[in-house]
């Protein structure tokens, strides 16, 4: 048995431990549903929220709502980030430029930003899709410019001597050798705007898996709250596995050489 296999047995024993741990400490009835209800009455209002919804949407257009924020964001992040983590990786002028205001963005928490998007963009989809993609900013820019920065020196030298120009470098040289640091700053950063995603969705938010874990909070509605939080843990790692996916079919050769 390889160890990827093993791996795959310990998560599910280890998954299948903690439901059969929360079905006994359920059925022993010593807690109060109100506080931790049961999987089969989480489960219960998974079918009903699916299929007939739950503040005045289904679980599936609260879903769709949350991912589309999500991904417009990432669009927007690596549409922006991954040139800003070039520019650092392979000039120093670059890096003199945007090195000390991705430093001083990166350990500011994002929902810190949350009130003065607001007073700038409206309470519309445009301020949580903002707020969203600042917290996947940083990290895919850090992947990028790590990546881009530790080209081996070889391989650009044999460019070199081929005649490439600086941008010949930049594009056929550095940006696929940094390919694999630039899906792990995907991962990262997918994580990173998953997490900010129910707080970005209190804002006038009507839809998303966030309006509705806090729709279902104000109203001690403890069922409908953990249902969103499995769903959210569930998306988060369909998402890993989504990404590895892609570094599998994009970048083969990682850790082979």
């Amino acid at each position: 048995m390889n160890s990827r296999h093993l791996t795959r047995i310990v998560s599910a024993a280890t998954i299948a431990a903690v439901l059969l741990l929360w079905w006994t400490v359920t059925a022993s009835e010593r807690i109060d549903p109100l506080f931790l209800p049961s999987p089969a009455a989480v489960l219960a209002k998974f079918v009903e929220a699916a299929r007939d919804g739950y503040a005045d949407a289904t679980l599936w257009q609260h879903l769709a709502a949350s991912l589309g924020r999500v991904f417009a964001a990432l669009a927007a992040a690596i549409v922006l980030g991954v040139p800003v983590g070039m520019a650092i990786g392979a000039s120093p002028v670059g890096r003199g430029i945007f090195d000390p205001l991705v430093e001083a963005l990166r350990p500011i928490p994002p929902l810190a930003y949350l009130p003065l998007v607001v007073i700038w963009l409206g309470i519309g989809e445009t301020s949580k899709v903002v707020v969203i993609g600042i917290a996947m900013f940083a990290p895919i820019v850090l992947a990028t410019a790590s990546g881009v920065a530790h080209v081996a020196a070889n391989r650009l030298d044999a460019a070199r001597a081929f005649g490439a120009s600086g941008w010949q470098l930049l594009i056929h040289i550095r940006l696929p050798a940094a390919l694999p640091d630039i899906l792990t700053g995907v991962r990262i950063a997918l994580g990173a705007g998953w997490t900010t995603l129910v707080a970005a969705e209190l804002v006038a938010a009507t839809r998303g898996l966030g309006f509705m874990i806090q729709s279902a909070a104000q109203f001690l509605v403890t069922d409908v709250v953990i249902m969103g939080i499995v769903v959210i843990a569930a998306v988060a790692f369909l998402f890993e596995a989504g990404v590895r996916a892609l570094e599998r079919w994009l970048v083969p050769w990682r850790g082979k050489f």
